[in-house]
């Protein structure tokens, strides 16, 4: 028969070694904040070293071509079709690749007697799947009076600051739509024209594009030219300042737009900081819990005596276990409450006063934060149970 005397305080000795249990304590509530904190910083760096001009559907676009030095710009420096390859096979860093197809045919292009004005320029194709803007009108076949174009937000802006001092008028998107232009197209066998239109205007891409299908046809009846090798490449990934990403483009000498990766540096280095301060909370944690399993032994060691008595009045070892176990189980509430709400301070006086106004930043701490406290807590009551249970077989 099993008592039902609850209270068994007085059968463990009260000379206990305070020092001991305060220091575990101490060390794993300094632990899990410095693990909580940690990983919340670490998610502020995510959220916060991100370019939004590029970021799309959870993506970011840039572009990237070979660095040209003194000793290779006689050279060809344009993208092969193995480059491509094994960009697009990198797939921790890289969700895909495409190259920019320029043409190899000489393009002028006229806005007829409505803007007097005609200039050599360049037209290049790309993968649809790697614009921002790509409306229905977009597609060509042969025999189609106009070919769609889309062009540079960034090339609109550059006419319409020289356009005064070249007394053109200045346009619109609107107007600009509006416009016909006239491509005249030649190259090593001979020369062909075209009407052309503007059908939309991307933020992603510094270039006039075209159809893959219009600009791989006029390259070869043209210039007689197949396959033509890109200069550009676009590349797709999650994290543009990735510092995977940035290590692989600098070990292949690839070239990209330093404003769109410019944090990626700092987020290494900052990643690096916040990494080693959660692993070494990690390693405060285990200590702590070394400390607190030492102590346990040592004070179940001590009431040997009074804990053999309990067993001999009729208490099961199983509920002797559970109920010196339970003993604790308030004092982990509380470091994990106390750690989780002294995270959520530092999160919000990093929000209000390192990174004010801020809208990418939540007032509150993140789900994961608390994930990993419940963890943690359901971790510190199942060894403590293994301890207690332990210590007591030896019994």
């Amino acid at each position: 028969m099993v008592l039902t005397y609850k209270n068994i305080a007085p059968f463990l000795t009260a000379n206990q070694n305070k020092v001991s249990r305060w220091l575990s304590y101490i060390g794993l509530g300094v632990g899990v904040l410095l693990l909580l904190s940690s990983v919340q910083m670490y998610i502020n760096i995510n959220h916060l070293i991100r370019d939004k001009n590029t970021h799309k559907n959870g993506a970011d676009f840039i572009s990237i071509t070979k660095t040209i030095t003194n000793e290779n710009m006689g050279k060809d420096n344009r993208f092969t079709e193995a480059d491509i390859k094994d960009l697009q096979v990198q797939s921790g860093f890289i969700e895909g690749a495409a190259p920019l197809k320029a043409n190899a045919f000489k393009v002028t292009a006229g806005a007829g007697n409505m803007i007097p004005f005609s200039t050599d320029i360049f037209v290049e194709a790309l993968n649809t799947n790697f614009i921002d803007t790509v409306p229905e009108s977009f597609q060509w076949k042969e025999g189609d009076p106009i070919v769609p174009v889309i062009f540079s937000t960034d090339f609109l802006e550059m006419y319409n600051v020289f356009a005064p001092s070249w007394d053109l008028p200045q346009l619109s998107e609107k107007t600009a739509t509006a416009l016909q232009i006239f491509l005249r197209c030649h190259g090593h066998n001979g020369e062909r024209q075209f009407k052309a239109r503007i059908v939309a205007f991307s933020d992603r891409i510094n270039s006039i594009l075209v159809p893959e299908n219009f600009l791989e046809k006029q390259n070869k009846e043209i210039e007689g030219a197949e396959n033509v090798n890109a200069s550009r490449v676009f590349i797709k990934t999650k994290d543009a300042n990735n510092p995977q990403l940035l290590t692989y483009l600098a070990a292949k000498d690839y070239h990209v737009n330093k404003d769109k990766t410019k944090f990626g540096r700092v987020k290494g280095v900052l990643q690096a900081i916040v990494s080693g301060l959660a692993g070494f909370g990690v390693l405060v944690i285990l200590l702590a819990m070394v400390l607190f399993s030492f102590y346990l032994q040592l004070m179940i060691a001590r009431s040997k005596d009074n804990l053999q008595l309990l067993l001999t009045l009729g208490y099961s070892p199983k509920w002797l276990s559970k109920t010196v176990a339970k003993k604790w189980i308030p004092v982990y509430i509380i470091i994990i409450i106390t750690s989780l709400l002294l995270t959520q301070l530092l999160h919000w006086g990093f929000q209000h006063f390192v990174m004010p106004a801020r809208e990418e930043l939540s007032f509150f701490i993140d789900w994961t934060v608390v994930a990993i406290a419940i963890f943690l807590l359901a971790l510190s009551i199942a060894v403590n149970s293994r301890l207690v249970k332990k210590s007591l077989v030896k019994l």
